[in-house]
């Protein structure tokens, strides 16, 4: 019993000290290749404290190890942006100018859901509020908003119907006997009616919509096949918006982070 006590305070020991040589920072901020490093320390000291008859050194030498290449890695990254590039990657530009990188989720496996749902958390309800939105190395989502560069670039949210997020116009709004505009004093929460191509059925009948309704939204601006649609929905506006698989590339075709 004795032993396993002696064996434990030691291997605490070590991994207090091996961490704090690793340098602060909190899980969140880890890059993948030193969350791989923290998983395999914890595993090789917990081998050691678990089996009396596993030799304690075969314990501290692959910890010990694990800590030389951290350094070794992090010193390689401090003097070449190309050994950064391979180590981390490069962040990932998901949203610009309310335009979403289907691509770049479809290479980073996030589906729409997830990254509505980031957007959400960020205190975002409305792509048209977002200039910029990039996944970085740690896997966490930056957010520029659109209204932040409007005042010195004059970006901003897209309005026309040519844009990406599809704004029906003011005429076909106030004109159209099917508007598809709703008529709201106060913001809603966005509904989605259309995702990868699949109607959302849930929303249309939340609406009092059906298929049919949407395909003729879709066919007043000259998108005959809902397999077209990226995203399609009501914003907190109550305004329709969508986008096209290719949109994002004739807008962002050249989008790169230096």
């Amino acid at each position: 019993m004795f032993i396993v006590f002696i064996r434990t305070a030691i291997l605490y020991s070590l991994v207090v000290i091996v961490m704090r040589l690793m340098g602060k920072r909190q899980i969140g901020e880890l890059q993948p290749y030193e969350f791989v490093i923290t998983i395999m320390i914890s595993d090789l000291a917990a081998l050691p404290m678990q089996d009396t008859k596993f030799p304690l050194l075969l314990g501290i030498i692959p910890i010990i190890t694990l800590l030389l290449m951290k350094t070794l890695l992090s010193q390689l990254q401090l003097k070449s942006q190309l050994a950064r590039k391979i180590i981390d990657g490069e962040p990932t530009i998901l949203i610009y100018r309310s335009k979403i990188n289907f691509y770049g989720l479809k290479k980073q496996q996030i589906n729409i859901d997830e990254l509505m749902e980031e957007i959400r958390l960020a205190g975002y309800f409305d792509l048209s509020e977002i200039q910029y939105a990039i996944l970085e190395n740690n896997g966490q989502l930056s957010i520029l908003p659109s209204n932040s560069s409007s005042s010195s670039s004059g970006g901003g949210s897209p309005k026309s119907d040519s844009d990406i997020c599809g704004s029906l116009s003011t005429k076909k709004e106030k004109s159209s006997s099917s508007s598809t505009s709703l008529s709201n004093q106060e913001p809603m929460l966005p509904k989605i009616l259309v995702m990868d191509g699949k109607v959302n059925k849930n929303a249309l009948t939340t609406l009092g919509k059906d298929e049919e309704w949407i395909k003729k939204v879709l066919k007043n601006h000259n998108i005959h096949s809902i397999s077209d649609i990226l995203l399609a929905l009501y914003d907190t506006k109550g305004k329709f918006q969508y986008q096209l698989y290719d949109d994002y590339e004739k807008e962002c075709s050249k989008c790169e982070i230096q």
